[in-house]
């Protein structure tokens, strides 16, 4: 017999594995110690909205009965060396997920990507980190699994209409993952085991006759009569295909410059820019979970949403990709341009929390770049980059300020330790972001320092730029075919092309395009 339970139990009960079975033991009249029955929880979330912190589970109990799997789906690859091709322009999850689904619909998969693999892209981390050296096509953006791989693994999603999110959560299982992302409401591989899942699921692309080429740059597209035919890497060598699926991330900028000077039409869209806030781990856990420590709580995380007005224009601050018990790190594409982003091992385990704390950027905003058409958000967005590396002297140590001294608009006399490895430099942020982020930032940060007692205290540091939220830029397709408006045998896919924002929505845009071109081209 199996029997499905809710409970919302302390979390002391809820996260040790024995005083949960002793609970249900209770709670059901079962014996203890009896083998005859097991306890499988299948959801669990912490709730941390009133002092005293819960934590909701649901669970399945079997009863003289052998558990069931815990995965649904089977996944069937068969080969396809000699099968029709596709083209997929980059190997992050889009990419990734989009080739493994071409496979399971009978289709070989060329994937093209112009990183190196996960294993010899540490090397050009190590040098941004030590050296300040930018690899334009290997760093924390580009290279295989995309800017997922080294700098998170946050499975959280709160995309529900656009595919199965449990089938994305159990390749990425059936791929090394660990179970816990199956049940967990806010699921996280970490970002030292995220390379290895990712390295697995491009084995099984392999295996299954598909291609993934590295250090291979597209520089040119194949278009005739309207048609996508297939790419050009920068070896001149042409990959075509039934269709090309281009998955290049939101930093790929070189892509949006080919786009535009082949005629394939975009559009400028609306982004986030700001910086990247920085507390001690243990804080967050006191302003979150109401206790002097966190005990057998993960580490806190947070999530925060203001509107403010400035000048007579409404603008929303938000918290952004927030890294419990994380690190900073420098995630720059291109020398001369300064940007960070955040980053959490799987344990959570470090001395710091971090979150992007971003301002909406829109239209009005970019009027001055006009003349770039589609591309003028992205030339904003690069010019604040190229603004923070000149004031850091051209390295990669980030302009910083502690937050009480950025709201009074004071230079930090001192910074606080860090989690950033190039280093810090103590600046006036609002002297190189745009006063149209640096104001409503500060008026955000009032409010979450009413919200959050001690949150906008000096403990706190600003740490810049945080700019690549998401794509400046829209590849717009159709809605029912996913091909490109205009060119056909294109589909847009993924954060570049403006239609995802984090791994497990990208995986699923990835397999939606890979279905959409098989069911229309398919022989």
């Amino acid at each position: 017999m199996k029997k499905t339970v809710t409970y919302v139990l302390e979390p002391e009960i809820a996260l040790d594995a024995d005083r949960f079975r002793q609970h249900v033991s209770e709670e059901l009249a079962l014996p203890l110690a009896s083998p005859d029955w097991q306890v499988r929880k299948t959801r669990q979330s912490v709730d941390a909205r009133g002092r005293q912190v819960k934590v909701n589970i649901e669970a399945e109990v079997f009863i003289n009965e052998t558990p069931q799997p815990q995965r649904q789906y089977q996944f069937e690859y068969g080969n396809v060396s000699t099968a029709p091709a596709a083209v997929i322009v980059g190997a992050g999850p889009a990419g990734l997920f989009a080739a493994l689904r071409l496979i399971e619909l009978g289709i070989k998969p060329i994937v093209l990507e112009r990183g190196k693999d996960v294993r010899a892209r540490r090397r050009d981390l190590a040098a941004i980190n030590k050296e300040h050296i930018v690899n334009p096509d290997s760093n924390y953006c580009f290279g295989e699994g995309g800017a997922g791989t080294y700098s998170d693994g946050k499975l959280y999603t709160r995309s529900k209409k656009r595919g199965d999110i449990r089938r994305i959560l159990e390749i990425l299982v059936n791929h090394g993952a660990v179970e816990d992302i199956l049940v967990d409401a806010h699921p996280h591989i970490g970002t030292n085991k995220l390379p290895y899942v990712v390295a697995a699921l491009r084995d099984q692309i392999l295996a299954s006759g598909g291609e993934v080429r590295f250090d291979a740059k597209v520089t040119d597209f194949i278009i005739e009569q309207g048609q996508m035919k297939g790419v050009v890497t920068s070896d001149g060598q042409e990959h075509t295909g039934l269709g090309v699926i281009l998955a290049t991330g939101h930093s790929a900028r070189d892509i949006f410059e080919l786009c535009q000077k082949r005629d394939v039409f975009m559009e400028a869209k609306a982004f986030a820019m700001g910086v990247r806030i920085e507390h001690p781990q243990a804080l967050i856990d006191q302003l979150q979970y109401h206790r002097p420590d966190r005990g057998i709580l993960p580490a806190a995380a947070y999530s925060l949403v203001a509107q403010t007005k400035y000048k007579g224009v409404d603008r929303g601050v938000f918290s952004f990709c927030m890294c419990p018990g994380g690190f900073i790190v420098p995630a720059a594409t291109a020398p001369g341009e300064l940007v960070v982003n955040g980053m959490s091992p799987s344990r959570r385990d470090s001395y710091f929390a971090n979150s992007g704390m971003v301002v909406a950027v829109n239209e009005p905003d970019w009027k001055k770049y006009a003349k770039y058409g589609a591309m003028a958000g992205l030339h904003y967005q690069q010019e604040v980059e190229q603004k923070a590396c000149q004031a850091a002297n051209y390295t990669q140590k980030a302009p910083t300020q502690r937050v009480q001294d950025f709201m009074r608009g004071k230079v930090s006399s001192e910074l606080n330790e860090t989690s950033y490895q190039p280093g810090l430099l103590s600046l006036d942020l609002s002297g190189i972001l745009p006063e149209t982020i640096a104001e409503p930032l500060k008026l955000g940060l009032q409010e979450f320092g009413k919200r959050m007692k001690g949150y906008t205290s000096n403990e706190g540091q600003l740490i810049g730029i945080e700019s690549r939220t998401s794509s400046p830029v829209r590849i717009p397709r159709d809605k029912e075919s996913y091909e490109h408006v205009e060119i056909r045998r294109l589909y847009p896919c993924g954060e570049g092309a403006g239609y995802a924002g984090g791994i497990v929505s990208a995986a699923v845009d990835g397999e939606r395009c890979a279905e959409a071109l098989a069911g229309q081209y398919r022989r």
